[in-house]
């Protein structure tokens, strides 16, 4: 049994059958409030979104997205990427910051999956997370999005929300990808994955989440950390839905908001 405690509550002891069915409930409410979610990174390949993805670290995917098309056109194999000039390729990836740690990464992978793989990526977990720069987070996002095996991202914002939710209380990334696992089921982990990012970055913010706008409030115990006041929590709405998900949730839309803002800069990995 776990336990948690939540604004309008005292303390509730709540069984794992009951937490299963709480967490199956919001992720059917996720689902609907964020019919637009999937994987923000641009690729049309596994290649590209096993680099792509590598190069998301301390910046955002908008940022990431700006640079890879250069970064495609110019190294399409990874044969390219393991003889690439490191200059040029440290160029190219400038913008990103960090962008010697990434070139010399990209380069290694490139290698690796030269040496071990033919060029291919595989679209195993053990031979995914056996590459160069590639671990459990990073191999998830590339057998989910770019193989269809179902798998959890846990990043930041993923981390972050599960803990707020009341569904486990690790730390660990790879403890909280396995309790996660036993409460959600198989076949929905990719897209659940992205729709708690989603929700991460537009609606529950690390510093100030907008729970006044949120539509999964009456099974969250953390409601109450940010605004409660629907006007106020609709202003911190981030995304270019903002419009849709006030309405969401019951609250005020706020002045000037469309559905054709720009969407949240906020980093996941």
């Amino acid at each position: 049994m776990t336990s948690y405690r939540r604004s309008t509550l005292a303390c509730v002891t709540e069984t794992l059958l009951g937490l299963k069915r709480r967490a199956r409930r919001m992720a059917r409410e996720l689902a609907a409030t964020h019919p637009d979610a999937h994987c923000e990174l641009d690729h049309s390949s596994p290649l590209e979104l096993a680099v792509a993805t590598l190069l998301s670290a301390q910046t955002t995917d908008v940022r990431v997205n700006e640079t890879t098309p250069k970064l495609f056109a110019r190294y399409p194999t990874a044969a390219d990427y393991a003889a690439a000039d490191r200059a040029e390729l440290e160029g190219l990836l400038k913008p990103l910051g960090f962008f010697r740690a990434k070139s010399d990464a990209l380069m290694k992978l490139g290698q690796a999956l030269v040496d071990l793989h033919a060029g291919v990526v595989p679209n195993t977990m053990e031979a995914l997370v056996a590459l160069p720069g590639i671990g459990r987070k990073t191999a998830n996002v590339i057998l989910g999005n770019a193989f269809d095996v179902p798998g959890l991202t846990v990043d930041t914002h993923f981390q972050r929300l599960v803990t707020r939710f009341g569904w486990t209380t690790e730390t660990d990334p790879v403890k909280i990808e396995v309790a996660v696992a036993g409460l959600i089921e198989k076949r929905d982990w990719t897209m659940f994955s992205h729709r708690v990012i989603f929700h991460g970055r537009r609606v529950c913010h690390a510093r100030k989440p907008a729970c006044g706008a949120c539509t999964i409030t009456r099974s969250c115990p953390s409601y109450g950390l940010g605004p409660k006041d629907p006007a106020v929590a609709a202003k911190l709405l981030k995304g270019p839905r903002v419009a849709e998900l006030a309405r969401a949730a019951g609250a005020p839309v706020p002045e000037g908001a469309t559905s054709e803002e720009g969407a949240s800069e906020e980093p996941a990995l």
